[in-house]
């Protein structure tokens, strides 16, 4: 067994900013960086440009920026382990993890930083396409469609809210919708409907995602669901928007969730319901789930964690 005062589970970029500042105050921080199929670096490991990331002025690519953070982890004295977390044990501290490895760490501290999955059309042409014109995060990629035609698909809140941000970049955004209603709050639904470039398509579901040969998206096939027909909608860019899973699998016995499944954590802190256990990231962040604040998450952390440790020796 491995003993470490601070062990951090995930890499993206809460935990690799978690891991700077903890090596930074000497505490020799170990991160779980994940394996295949957890993908180490998060999200942004399958984000082709990053523009809004402080300090590129020019953009940078997600695995980019994700090496780029994880060096500089290593350089002050965090280590990476290739493995990932499968049994955890918070009954007691030091608590215990183990990993598909095979190994066991102890752990005086420990901070989660496992990251949200988008939710997916499940197409083989939408996967092929991801960063290609297919996104799930309009905050992050819309600024390059700005004055071109895209569709979001989706009908409750999230799909609403990057539809009325799209429509301040965008040509025209025309919402794609399963149902006959949508299933979001009453005033986003009005913000939406009165949007003068914002259509919506009822009763539909996306089949296929044009067009792989070319590598871009250059439209849909939409199936109606009512009349069974097949119809082309031509596009630039497809947003998805059906919601997101936070990582939480292996804490749902251990850690309070909320009903989506995001780790609670104490308002102004990233303090869980277990003293000793932070929570950084989209994995406690059903809202903003950006790069630059899943960082900030990742310092309070490391520092949440540096003063539970000072204070067990005070």
């Amino acid at each position: 067994m491995r003993n470490t005062k601070v062990l951090i589970i995930g890499s993206g970029p809460a935990g690799h900013t978690a891991a700077i500042y903890a090596a930074r105050a000497n505490l020799e921080p170990i991160v779980l960086e994940g394996s295949p199929p957890n993908l180490p670096g998060g999200q942004l490991m399958l984000t082709t440009d990053v523009e809004n990331f402080p300090g590129f002025e020019k953009g940078i690519s997600g695995p980019e920026l994700m090496e780029t953070m994880r060096s500089q982890a290593s350089r002050v004295g965090a280590e990476f382990v290739s493995q990932n977390a499968t049994h955890i044990d918070f009954s007691n501290r030091p608590f215990i993890i183990q990993t598909d490895g095979d190994e066991e760490f102890s752990a005086d501290t420990v901070i989660i930083s496992t990251g949200a999955s988008a939710k997916w059309l499940s197409l083989p042409s939408e996967t092929a396409l991801y960063s290609k014109g297919v996104s799930a995060c309009a905050t992050c990629d819309g600024f390059f469609f700005r004055g071109r035609d895209v569709l979001v698909v989706g009908g409750g809140d999230t799909a609403l809210e990057e539809a009325l941000y799209l429509s301040r970049l965008t040509r025209t955004v025309t919402l794609i919708h399963r149902r006959e209603a949508l299933r979001g709050s009453a005033i986003m639904q009005r913000r939406l409907l009165e949007t003068p470039n914002i259509s919506v398509i009822w009763n539909s579901i996306i089949t296929e995602v044009h067009d792989v040969e070319l590598g871009k998206v250059t439209g849909v096939t939409l199936r109606n669901l009512s009349t069974d027909v097949l119809s082309f909608q031509p596009a630039d860019g497809l947003f998805v928007a059906i919601g997101h899973k936070p990582n939480t699998d292996l804490f749902k016995d251990h850690l309070d969730l909320d009903k989506q499944g995001y780790i609670v954590t104490k308002p102004g802190t990233t303090l869980t319901n277990i003293p000793g256990v932070f929570a950084a990231g989209d994995v406690q962040d059903s809202v903003y789930r950006q790069a630059v604040t899943a960082a900030g998450t990742g310092c309070m952390a490391a520092i949440d964690a540096e003063r539970f440790l000072e204070g067990l020796c005070t």
